[in-house]
């Protein structure tokens, strides 16, 4: 169903993603407005203009197509300070099932697979083919990158980025704030820092 009014705040590669989402799902492009710090950068021919928030955002729908996580949090929390209301966005050529929850302001891309029972939360991305299996929960503002997997159970953080191709099993939990290399597979409960390899390690404690 086409969506009659929306700011997309963020002018980057992971901007083009969710706008080529919602023209995907029926939005007519004109009825988006691109909006970054600085204005003057194109998304999809369309020119952003600046700034990202300001009290116009009142009574309008936002999302923050940004990659980085912390600035995903202060923008949402800012748009919405503002009276902005935070649209979750799923590619229709994803799969969620009906008996998973998505928070608000979330992002699906197209292939990801959400299972039943998993939690998305608000301001997370599910990025392209990655797979959140049945009763994952994934924390706000969390990413889970293209072809990464949790498997069933498995528990990440607020703030966390799962790398492209990085897998946490069944069941395991990564904390908030943590990064997972891309192709790492997480074994064990682990948090905070850098965590690379198969099984994965702290890089700190390689040092």
């Amino acid at each position: 169903m086409a969506i009659n009014r929306i700011i997309l705040i963020g002018a980057g590669g992971h901007a083009r993603v969710v706008f080529d989402a919602l023209i995907a799902g029926g939005t007519l492009p004109d009825t988006v407005t691109v909006r970054d710090a600085r204005g003057g950068g194109e998304v999809l021919m369309h020119r952003a203009v600046a700034p990202e928030i300001d009290e116009t955002i009142d009574g309008s729908l936002f999302h923050v197509a940004i990659g980085n996580a912390q600035a995903r949090a202060r923008l949402s929390a800012a748009a919405g300070l503002n009276g902005g209301r935070a649209l979750t966005i799923v590619h229709p050529r994803a799969t969620v099932s009906p008996y998973a929850v998505l928070g608000l302001g979330v992002f699906v891309a197209a292939g990801a697979i959400v299972g039943p029972g998993a939690t998305i939360g608000d301001g997370a991305i599910v990025n392209h083919n990655a797979v959140v299996d049945h009763d994952c929960a994934v924390g706000d503002f969390a990413h889970i990158a293209p072809h990464a997997t949790l498997g069933g159970g498995a528990m990440v953080g607020t703030l966390t980025l799962v790398g492209a191709g990085g897998v946490v099993l069944p069941g395991v939990t990564v904390g908030p704030a943590t990064i997972i290399g891309a192709g790492s597979v997480v074994t064990r409960d682990v948090s905070g820092g850098q965590w690379v390899g198969s099984p994965a390690r702290n890089m700190e404690s390689e040092q």
